[in-house]
């Protein structure tokens, strides 16, 4: 019981768990923002233009029982889904080309610390005056080529 504990507080401290508490609340906030812009933004204007509430419903009797079919908040829904998937997926797409241009400076940054030898083409470290693959006495003008 103890190592389950253990493991189970090692799980926690990673920070995972925090970045994806942190996603659930944000992300159930966002749902929110949405449906409200759903039914308070766009719904109406449909109803202006098109001249009929997207609320719709109808009602299916069979016998004594009804059952009522609401395809307005299906399509709310819908509605809701495909606002928060282009956002998800406008967010995920920046996150990835921001970590695209960091890779990228990081790359710029790093100083080259080998040359080429122009006679052996074996890489050799830039300070070399001699290289230790063919012993040929190297130029002082000969520059990396990568």
């Amino acid at each position: 019981m103890k190592k389950f504990i253990g493991e189970f507080k090692e799980f926690i401290a990673k920070g995972n768990v925090l970045d994806l508490a942190v996603g659930v609340i944000i992300g159930g906030a966002f749902g929110a923002i949405v449906t409200a812009l759903i039914d308070n933004l766009i719904n109406p204007l449909i109803a202006c233009i098109g001249g009929t509430d997207i609320g719709f419903a109808f009602e299916i009797i069979k016998g004594n029982e009804a059952t009522k079919v609401d395809i307005g908040a299906f399509i709310s829904a819908i509605l809701n889904f495909l606002i928060i998937a282009f956002i998800v997926f406008l967010i995920v797409k920046s996150a990835n080309k921001a970590k695209e241009m960091a890779a990228k400076k990081e790359e710029e940054e790093e100083e080259a610390t080998t040359k080429e030898c122009p006679f052996c083409k074996s890489e050799i470290p830039i300070e070399a005056t001699k290289c230790p693959h063919c012993t040929s006495d190297l130029p002082e003008e000969a520059e990396t080529e990568e």
